[in-house]
């Protein structure tokens, strides 16, 4: 499923043009100044706006933001915590997969064709489409479509093992040129965190780099690129997150990760296409509560907007 056509499905006739794009409220601290050919120049929230915006959300949060978007049409980035570690929950699922789809273009042809079977035994918690085909098993695309887009923990238990599991997935990782995302461990082991854990991590602005090359580098071959792209586009889980605090012409493709019941862990990374043929966006947005608190999805939503105003888009 090629991109311009979800966008021709998804944007129909209403995209904006480029000086509404770059509008924005009247300058405040710390604004950029940016130029557009043809239009009136405006000013955008600079970082130090989106520092200010996000202090005050975190207080009444009750918990820890990470937070890094950039626009890949200019490479300028606005940030909050991006280099402190959570938890990555779910989201290494779009990596994984990725992983998968590399190792099947460079050294296993077939293996995305490839039947997998499974016992009882393998299921895991939340694994909504591999409890339905415990008898018959899924081929590996299949698994990935389950991964990315229902976030089925058992589909990925089995695509890890297709890599060479945690460890196989943090190699990938380096050869992304991340020395710090990590996994080690299965699911749902990889969910349990606290604040000195190190394992199953990342930062912000990690794997939103990770996110960038993949989803429109040339980390993968453009195929693979189209095909991850497509199971970020289909994700199911999202639409109270990124989603939601962004306009609704805008095309986005994410993966959610959640941890509600020990640290209201909240995650969301996303491609964001904000007009036909414009350039994307990427955001990656980690969250944590205070223990006891559920995972807040209005907060992360409120997150998306703080940054895509910040970086002129709103």
């Amino acid at each position: 499923m090629a991109i311009s056509l979800l966008f021709g499905g998804a944007l129909g006739g209403s995209t904006a043009s480029a000086a509404t794009a770059v509008a924005a409220p009247a300058a405040a601290p710390g604004a950029a100044q940016v130029k557009v050919p043809g239009a009136a120049q405006v000013r955008v929230p600079g970082e130090a706006q989106v520092k200010k915006d996000l202090r005050e959300l975190e207080a009444s949060f009750k918990g820890r933001i990470g937070a890094y978007a950039m626009d890949t049409a200019t490479g300028r980035t606005v940030t909050y915590r991006a280099g402190e570690r959570f938890p990555l929950l779910s989201t290494f699922k779009a990596p994984l997969c990725a992983a998968v789809l590399h190792k099947a273009r460079t050294s296993e042809p077939g293996l995305m064709s490839k039947l997998v079977t499974w016992t009882a035994a393998d299921m895991t918690p939340n694994s909504p489409v591999t409890e339905k085909h415990v008898k018959d098993g899924l081929t590996v695309a299949k698994l990935c479509e389950a991964a990315v887009t229902q976030s089925d923990g058992t589909a990925s238990n089995l695509l890890l093992k297709q890599i060479g599991g945690p460890a196989g997935l943090t190699r990938y990782f380096r050869t992304l040129k991340d020395p710090i995302s990590r996994m080690d461990r299965w699911h749902p082991e990889l969910n349990d965190w606290t604040r000195k854990e190190k394992r199953d991590t990342t930062t912000p602005a990690a794997i939103g780099r990770d996110l960038q090359v993949l989803a429109t580098g040339n980390a993968l071959d453009a195929k693979d690129r189209e095909q991850l792209n497509a199971w970020l586009l289909a994700n199911k889980t999202g639409a109270e997150r990124i989603r939601a605090g962004l306009p609704k012409n805008w095309t986005i493709g994410d993966r959610t990760g959640t941890n509600s019941d020990g640290f209201g862990g909240g995650n969301d990374i996303a491609v964001i296409w904000p007009g036909k043929g414009a350039a994307p966006i990427i955001m990656a947005i980690y969250t944590n509560r205070t223990p006891g608190l559920a995972t807040d999805n209005a907060a992360i939503a409120k997150t998306a907007t703080i940054l895509a105003r910040g970086l002129g888009k709103l």
